[in-house]
Protein backbone atom coordinates (compact mmCIF):
# COMPACT_ATOMS: atom_id res chain seq x y z
CA UNK A 1 0.00 0.00 0.00
CA UNK A 2 1.22 3.81 -0.72
CA UNK A 3 1.66 6.00 1.57
CA UNK A 4 -0.89 8.03 -0.35
CA UNK A 5 -3.48 5.18 0.06
CA UNK A 6 -2.63 4.67 3.98
CA UNK A 7 -5.67 5.44 6.58
CA UNK A 8 -4.40 8.06 8.84
CA UNK A 9 -6.15 7.66 12.34
CA UNK A 10 -8.95 10.14 12.67
CA UNK A 11 -9.56 12.93 15.33
CA UNK A 12 -12.01 10.20 17.48
CA UNK A 13 -9.12 7.79 17.36
CA UNK A 14 -7.02 10.06 17.55
CA UNK A 15 -8.48 10.96 21.77
CA UNK A 16 -7.93 7.14 22.47
CA UNK A 17 -11.67 5.89 21.97
CA UNK A 18 -11.60 2.31 22.39
CA UNK A 19 -12.93 0.21 19.49
CA UNK A 20 -16.61 0.49 18.86
CA UNK A 21 -18.63 -2.27 20.36
CA UNK A 22 -22.30 -1.36 18.62
CA UNK A 23 -24.09 -0.42 15.61
CA UNK A 24 -27.66 1.11 16.51
CA UNK A 25 -30.43 1.31 13.32
CA UNK A 26 -33.55 2.30 13.72
CA UNK A 27 -36.23 0.91 12.50
CA UNK A 28 -40.15 1.60 11.89
CA UNK A 29 -41.31 -2.01 12.85
CA UNK A 30 -39.25 -3.84 15.17
CA UNK A 31 -40.73 -7.42 14.07
CA UNK A 32 -40.19 -6.66 10.25
CA UNK A 33 -36.42 -5.71 10.92
CA UNK A 34 -35.65 -9.02 12.66
CA UNK A 35 -37.15 -10.87 9.85
CA UNK A 36 -35.14 -8.62 7.63
CA UNK A 37 -31.77 -8.87 9.37
CA UNK A 38 -31.76 -12.58 10.68
CA UNK A 39 -30.60 -13.89 7.34
CA UNK A 40 -27.97 -11.44 7.76
CA UNK A 41 -26.43 -11.40 11.44
CA UNK A 42 -28.39 -14.75 12.74
CA UNK A 43 -30.93 -14.70 15.63
CA UNK A 44 -31.82 -11.55 17.30
CA UNK A 45 -33.46 -11.68 21.10
CA UNK A 46 -35.97 -9.06 21.96
CA UNK A 47 -35.37 -6.88 25.27
CA UNK A 48 -38.28 -4.95 27.00
CA UNK A 49 -36.64 -2.40 29.95
CA UNK A 50 -39.93 -1.27 30.45
CA UNK A 51 -40.44 2.50 31.02
CA UNK A 52 -37.40 4.61 30.64
CA UNK A 53 -36.60 8.62 31.08
CA UNK A 54 -33.79 10.52 29.86
CA UNK A 55 -32.60 14.32 28.78
CA UNK A 56 -33.14 15.46 25.08
CA UNK A 57 -31.36 18.11 24.07
CA UNK A 58 -31.34 19.94 27.06
CA UNK A 59 -34.17 19.70 28.52
CA UNK A 60 -36.10 18.24 31.85
CA UNK A 61 -36.14 13.80 32.26
CA UNK A 62 -38.72 12.80 30.50
CA UNK A 63 -40.14 9.29 29.99
CA UNK A 64 -39.67 7.88 26.29
CA UNK A 65 -40.28 3.98 24.99
CA UNK A 66 -38.69 1.81 22.46
CA UNK A 67 -38.23 -1.63 20.90
CA UNK A 68 -35.38 -3.55 21.37
CA UNK A 69 -33.54 -6.30 19.46
CA UNK A 70 -29.93 -7.22 19.97
CA UNK A 71 -27.95 -9.70 17.59
CA UNK A 72 -23.81 -9.54 16.82
CA UNK A 73 -21.61 -9.64 13.82
CA UNK A 74 -18.16 -10.72 15.61
CA UNK A 75 -17.26 -8.65 18.03
CA UNK A 76 -19.95 -5.86 17.47
CA UNK A 77 -23.39 -6.09 19.20
CA UNK A 78 -26.32 -4.87 16.42
CA UNK A 79 -28.86 -2.93 18.19
CA UNK A 80 -32.65 -2.37 15.80
CA UNK A 81 -34.66 0.16 18.00
CA UNK A 82 -37.98 1.10 17.17
CA UNK A 83 -39.35 4.64 18.88
CA UNK A 84 -42.57 4.39 20.24
CA UNK A 85 -43.01 7.24 22.21
CA UNK A 86 -41.52 10.36 23.91
CA UNK A 87 -38.35 12.69 23.08
CA UNK A 88 -35.74 10.89 21.45
CA UNK A 89 -33.53 11.11 18.73
CA UNK A 90 -34.69 7.97 17.29
CA UNK A 91 -38.03 9.81 16.47
CA UNK A 92 -36.77 12.82 15.21
CA UNK A 93 -34.71 9.97 12.82
CA UNK A 94 -38.17 8.53 11.65
CA UNK A 95 -40.23 11.49 11.50
CA UNK A 96 -37.50 12.78 9.20
CA UNK A 97 -38.36 9.81 7.30
CA UNK A 98 -35.35 7.68 7.64
CA UNK A 99 -34.56 4.48 8.73
CA UNK A 100 -31.43 2.40 8.79
CA UNK A 101 -28.29 3.19 10.72
CA UNK A 102 -28.09 5.32 13.31
CA UNK A 103 -25.56 5.23 15.95
CA UNK A 104 -22.15 3.54 16.68
CA UNK A 105 -21.42 2.99 20.66
CA UNK A 106 -18.49 3.22 22.09
CA UNK A 107 -17.72 1.33 25.89
CA UNK A 108 -16.18 3.74 28.32
CA UNK A 109 -15.17 3.55 32.04
CA UNK A 110 -16.46 7.40 32.53
CA UNK A 111 -19.04 8.48 29.95
CA UNK A 112 -18.95 11.82 31.32
CA UNK A 113 -15.65 12.68 30.70
CA UNK A 114 -15.71 11.20 27.30
CA UNK A 115 -18.44 13.63 26.60
CA UNK A 116 -15.77 16.36 27.35
CA UNK A 117 -13.09 14.72 24.85
CA UNK A 118 -16.07 14.59 22.17
CA UNK A 119 -16.65 18.12 22.80
CA UNK A 120 -12.97 18.69 21.52
CA UNK A 121 -13.58 17.31 18.48
CA UNK A 122 -17.05 19.43 17.65
CA UNK A 123 -19.58 16.89 18.95
CA UNK A 124 -22.66 18.02 21.67
CA UNK A 125 -24.36 15.65 23.55
CA UNK A 126 -27.66 15.76 22.64
CA UNK A 127 -29.63 12.93 24.60
CA UNK A 128 -28.38 11.72 27.73
CA UNK A 129 -29.05 9.83 31.11
CA UNK A 130 -27.26 8.43 34.06
CA UNK A 131 -29.85 5.68 35.61
CA UNK A 132 -30.54 5.36 38.98
CA UNK A 133 -27.53 3.02 40.01
CA UNK A 134 -24.20 4.31 39.49
CA UNK A 135 -23.29 1.95 37.28
CA UNK A 136 -24.83 2.72 33.98
CA UNK A 137 -24.73 6.24 31.89
CA UNK A 138 -25.01 7.29 28.30
CA UNK A 139 -24.81 9.88 25.93
CA UNK A 140 -25.62 10.64 22.67
CA UNK A 141 -23.27 12.69 21.00
CA UNK A 142 -23.38 14.93 17.50
CA UNK A 143 -21.98 17.26 15.31
CA UNK A 144 -23.05 19.18 12.61
CA UNK A 145 -23.11 17.91 9.11
CA UNK A 146 -22.53 14.69 10.50
CA UNK A 147 -25.75 12.46 10.56
CA UNK A 148 -24.02 9.23 12.30
CA UNK A 149 -24.44 10.05 15.89
CA UNK A 150 -21.63 8.45 18.54
CA UNK A 151 -22.93 7.30 21.92
CA UNK A 152 -20.39 6.56 24.80
CA UNK A 153 -21.95 4.19 27.65
CA UNK A 154 -20.19 3.29 31.05
CA UNK A 155 -20.95 0.10 32.70
CA UNK A 156 -19.06 -0.38 35.34
CA UNK A 157 -20.83 -3.88 36.43
CA UNK A 158 -19.06 -6.49 35.18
Amino acid sequence: MSDANQLTPGPLTALGLPAPDQIGIVVRDIDEAVARYEPIFGAFQKVDFGPTEASYRGGPREPYSLKFAFGRAGDLEIELLEWVSGNTPHRDFIQSGREGMHHIRFRVDDADAWVAKLKTCGYEPIWSDRTATPDLAFAYCERPGDPLIVEVFEYNNP
